[in-house]
């Protein structure tokens, strides 16, 4: 046998429509890294194994109909524009289908925010009180301020925590007497 031959996978015709249904109704699919996973989570009418995701996602992306991102055993892919044209001939849908990719989300009605005499907004909210206070004085002793200007930092080389302290001394795997070190008590 020539290792140079590919090997094609038969994917049953129900399996690739619900695949392809998916992928151009949201405009996005994940896919697991995991090719002995029965079931892809997402295809909720038609049982499809999530090998058989992969590898069609994976032939999409090799004629340039969706791009593919991998991070951390998951494959993220998306339609491109020639994508959504092929997705919409092989499902015979019209033109005015869109993918949700593409949809505008409609946003919740806001309402206008005043401003007071000064010109600033009247409603900060969270986020904005802290900016309202005015400037802090930082020679005070107060919460959350910056130190005096008599603090004096120390820098502790025996015991304690933190620090750089040489070689072999902290960290993980830090050994009793065998190891080098003191037995501890």
């Amino acid at each position: 046998r020539n290792n140079t031959t590919k090997t094609r996978m038969l994917v049953p015709k129900k399996n690739r429509k619900a695949v392809y249904q998916f992928l151009f109704q949201e405009g996005v699919m994940v896919a697991k890294q995991d090719y002995a996973l029965e079931k892809h989570p997402d295809i909720t009418e038609t049982p499809v194994p999530n090998l058989q995701v992969v590898k069609l996602l994976q032939s999409l992306c090799s004629r340039g109909y969706v791009t593919k991102q991998f991070s951390w055993r998951y494959y993220y892919y998306s339609l491109t524009n020639e994508g959504i044209e092929y997705l919409r001939e092989y499902l015979h849908l019209p033109a005015d289908v869109v993918p949700n990719t593409l949809k505008k989300a409609s946003r919740p009605q806001r309402l206008p925010v005043g401003r007071d005499e000064r010109g600033d907004r009247r409603d900060r909210g969270e986020r904005g009180e802290y900016r309202s206070r005015g400037p802090r004085n930082f020679d005070d002793k107060k919460e959350g301020g910056a130190p005096g200007g008599d603090y004096q930092p120390r820098f502790n080389r025996e015991g304690g925590r933190g620090g750089f302290s040489g070689r072999g001394r902290g960290g993980f795997g830090r050994g009793g007497a065998a190891a080098g070190g003191q037995p501890r008590e």
